[in-house]
C-alpha cells in the first residue's frame, strides 16, 4: 500500500523527524492563501500523486513570489502524471540545501533482514547510484533481535558526518525512522533528499512510506490513509474473489492455477518475444462461475489482446477444468482469442471436450500454448 508524500510526512512529524513547513492545498487560491498565511520567502509546489517521477513530468515547482505560487499550483491542478489527476499540491517551504543525502529502511530478502540504506548522493534516483557509482551506497543489515540502540545509531551516522554536532541529529532521525518502519509495519521508509540545510538543519524535504498489505489488519490507522488507484481497486477485487491478480504492461492476459506454474507461463511469453498483461493465479477450481469472473478480470484491461489458460491438473481434473470453461465461454461474448493448454489428470479427455468448440485453440505444450498465443497477438495464424 502506498500513500501520498504528505500522509508520510505527517507520521513523520509524529516519530520526531524533521520536516519543512509544508501545507496540504486543493486549489490555486488555497496554496496562495497557504503561502501568505506561512511568510514563506520561496515556497516549493508539489502534486500529490501515487506515482514516482513528478519532477520529471513537471510536478514539482519552485515558486519566488504569489504569483507563481498561484500560477503553478493552478497548473498542476489542471493535469495528470502518469494517468493520475492531480487533485491536490503540497505547498513546501523552500529550504536552502548545502547537501543532500538518501537514507531509508526496507526488506532485504537476501539476509532474511530490514537493511539501512545510506548514500551522500541523495535527491536523485537511487537505482541509478546503485547502477553507476555503487561505492557511494553504504548499507546495514539491522539484527531484529537487537534493533537500532544509540551505540550503532552513532556508528551509521558518522558514516557521513564526523561532526558530534550532526552525527548526533542523524543518529537519532535513524533510530525515529526505523521505529516508524517496525511499527507500521512498512515495507519502505524512504528521506529522499534528506538534506543538511546552510544553517546545519537536517531536514528531510521528501517522504516515500509503503506498507504490507498482508498487515493491514493490524494497522486500523495506517489503512485509512489508503487512496487505491483503478489498477489497486480491480486487485483487492480479484482477492476478494479468492484470486491473486497483479495487472502488468502486456497484452497477452494469462489464467493459471498455481503461483509457479503463472510465473513460468510469464517467462515463456517473454521468451517468445511478448509481454504478459498481468499475473492471475485462479487457484485450484474449475467451477464456471470462478472462470466467468477471472475472464472479466481480464477483458477489463483494455490492453488485453489474447488470453493464455494454462492448467494443471493435479486434484483438479482436466476434463472437469474443460467442463467449466464450456460453461463459462457459453455466457460471455468476446472474440479475443483463447489458447487453451491442459496437462494433467485426464487431460486427453479434457482436450477432446474443448475441441468440440470452435471458441478454443487447444495446445499439448507451453511451447505451442505460448508460441501460438503470441503469433495470435502478432496477427498471424497458428
Amino acid at each position: 500500500m502506498k500513500i501520498h508524500e504528505y500522509q508520510a510526512k505527517e507520521l513523520f512529524a509524529k516519530y520526531g523527524i524533521p520536516v519543512e513547513k509544508h501545507a496540504l492545498c486543493h486549489t490555486a487560491d488555497g496554496a496562495l492563501a497557504a503561502y501568505r498565511r506561512m511568510g514563506l520567502p520561496k515556497a516549493v509546489i508539489k502534486a500529490q500523486v501515487l506515482t514516482g517521477g513528478r519532477g520529471k513530468a513537471g510536478g514539482v515547482k519552485l515558486a519566488v513570489n504569489p504569483e507563481e505560487v498561484h500560477h503553478y499550483a493552478k497548473v498542476m491542478l489542471s493535469t495528470s502524471i502518469k494517468g493520475l489527476p492531480v487533485t491536490k499540491v503540497l505547498l513546501s517551504e523552500a529550504v536552502t540545501i548545502a547537501s543532500e543525502y538518501y537514507l531509508s529502511f526496507t526488506v532485504d530478502r537476501n539476509t532474511r533482514s530490514v537493511v539501512l540504506i545510506m548514500s551522500n548522493s541523495g535527491g536523485i534516483d537511487i537505482e541509478e547510484v546503485a547502477r553507476n557509482t555503487p561505492e557511494k551506497i553504504t548499507r546495514f543489515s539491522i539484527d531484529p533481535f537487537i534493533g537500532i540502540p544509540d551505540y550503532l545509531a552513532r556508528r551509521f551516522a558518522f558514516v557521513y558526518f564526523d561532526r558530534i554536532e550532526l552525527a548526533g541529529p542523524m543518529s537519532r532521525i535513524i533510530q525515529s525512522l526505523y521505529k516508524l518502519f517496525m511499527e507500521s509495519d512498512a515495507s519502505l521508509a524512504e528521506i529522499n533528499p534528506l538534506v543538511l540545510t546552510t544553517e546545519e538543519q537536517l531536514v528531510a524535504v521528501d517522504a516515500k512510506m509503503l506498507f504490507d498489505d498482508n498487515a493491514l489488519y493490524r494497522q486500523s490507522n495506517i489503512h485509512t490513509l489508503f487512496e487505491p488507484t483503478a489498477e489497486e481497486k480491480i486487485e483487492t477485487s480479484a482477492k476478494e474473489k479468492g484470486f491473486s491478480y497483479i495487472h502488468m504492461d502486456g497484452e497477452i492476459g494469462c489464467m493459471v492455477n498455481g503461483a509457479g506454474l503463472a510465473m513460468a507461463t510469464m517467462d515463456m511469453i517473454k521468451l517468445y518475444g511478448a509481454t504478459p498483461a498481468n499475473f492471475l493465479d485462479i487457484g485450484g477450481s474449475s467451477n464456471p462461475a470462478k472462470v466467468i469472473e477471472a475472464m472479466k478480470i481480464l477483458l477489463h484491461d483494455e490492453q488485453v489482446k489474447v488470453v493464455l489458460i494454462n492448467i494443471f491438473g493435479g486434484i483438479t481434473r482436466c476434463d472437469d477444468v474443460a467442463m467449466g470453461l464450456l460453461e463459462a465461454f457459453e455466457k460471455m461474448d468476446t472474440d479475443i482469442p483463447i489458447i487453451v493448454r491442459l496437462t494433467g489428470t485426464n487431460e486427453q479427455r479434457g482436450r477432446e471436450l474443448l475441441r468440440t468448440s470452435t471458441r478454443f485453440h487447444v495446445a499439448e505444450t507451453m511451447n505451442e500454448a505460448t508460441s501460438w498465443a503470441v503469433k495470435s497477438l502478432k496477427n498471424k495464424s497458428i
